[in-house]
């Protein structure tokens, strides 16, 4: 009878409502935790920058608000290539960064973003996500104690913005480029100067005449930083970055502190940046480009004896490194032997596809 009391009034409760507390009672077990995420980006790209943003949104939102990461722009804590260091060092818990800024403390960290062709950005979350990448990379960041995250991505990026054309290899000779991440070491074994700066820097330095060209992303985040207005030619494609990804890096001994809900939390709201990213790009980098076109905008592709000799130094500078990095050698083959077979496959079916329909004079675009 005892048993049979309990169920009515169990079900009783159901039909009230009454039973719902023990949900919340739950999440008020849950400690209260405030990071700050230090990221790369200005505040004014609503696209990189926003995909930071969208990140704390949403683990704020799946904890119930218990968990409040609040993000700052590039400058506001650490200028915008030292977020690792700051992220290592425990300044902040979090950054949103692109880690080839830091392949000079190692070039694995290029892998961790893009290297001169490579992977497209959806046979680059491949390797990430499923074909060992984030786990081959994990001991590396696990050297500067961090943890990390595929956290957005931009698509396959332009070639940058230039004062005068590029016509020929011998023009890449003493050409200062901003550009980021390894591959300002392929073009200097083209003769070019290349100048890392970050973002919020670049078009002063454009202005002023202190660089000849810089790379940046797409149209739509270098058409909000102005650089139509200071270079004419636009030069595409981007090769060193066919497929990026922005990682979300986390202080290891921070990490290991959270609960596991929250740990979910923030894996669930990186992966969930990594879709939504993509197709916001997708969807205004045509837009962007048409108005870049239309105020005078000069578009041009790399002529191919340019890629073909940009290619070969690639390879040359990817076997070097072999004997300069433990983790290059040891993280570089199975890279390469993955990126290899994707575009194998993408070969057979996906390209064929796009081929066609880029060229059908049928039901395609004009």
């Amino acid at each position: 009878m005892q048993r049979r009391s309990f169920l009515m009034k169990a079900t009783a409760g159901v039909a009230t409502g009454t039973v719902v507390v023990a949900a919340p009672a739950i999440a008020q077990s849950y400690p209260t935790i405030n990071w700050r995420l230090a990221a790369s980006w200005p505040k004014s790209l609503d696209t990189l920058y926003g995909a930071a943003e969208q990140i704390t949104k949403r683990v704020s939102e799946l904890t119930d608000g218990k968990f409040n990461i609040r993000p700052f722009p590039a400058g506001e804590i650490v200028p915008p290539l030292q977020v690792l260091d700051a992220v290592q060092a425990g300044t902040v818990e979090m950054g949103h960064t692109a880690t080839y800024y830091y392949f000079g403390k190692d070039p694995t960290f290029a892998l961790g973003t893009s290297i001169g062709f490579g992977p497209n950005t959806r046979q680059n979350f491949a390797w990430w996500f499923s074909g060992g990448g984030a786990e081959a990379m994990a001991p590396l960041f696990k050297e500067y104690g961090c943890v990390a995250f595929a956290g957005a991505s931009t698509g396959c990026q332009m070639g940058g913005w230039f004062r005068k054309e590029i016509k020929t290899v011998e023009d890449l000779k003493g050409l200062k480029f901003r550009i980021g991440g390894m591959a300002g070491l392929i073009l200097a074994k083209l003769g070019a100067v290349p100048q890392q700066i970050g973002g919020p820097d670049i078009y002063p330095a454009l202005e002023k005449g202190t660089i000849d060209g810089a790379e940046w992303v797409g149209p739509y985040d270098d058409e909000k930083l102005g650089f139509n207005k200071v270079a004419s030619f636009y030069y595409y494609p981007g090769w060193w970055e066919g497929g990026p990804i922005s990682m979300a890096l986390i202080n290891e001994k921070k990490w290991e502190t959270l609960p596991k809900h929250y740990q979910v939390a923030i894996k669930t709201a990186c992966s969930e940046a990594c879709v939504t990213s993509t197709a916001k790009y997708d969807t205004l980098n045509p837009q962007a480009l048409r108005r870049l076109v239309a105020s005078g905008t000069k578009l041009r592709p790399f002529p191919r004896p340019v890629m073909e000799a940009c290619e070969k130094a690639a390879y040359e500078l990817f076997e070097e490194l072999q004997t300069k990095s433990a983790h290059w050698k040891r993280v570089y083959p199975a890279w390469k032997k993955f990126r290899d077979e994707q575009f194998l496959w993408a070969r057979v079916a996906e390209l064929t596809y796009e081929n066609y329909l880029f060229n059908s004079k049928l039901g395609g675009s004009k």
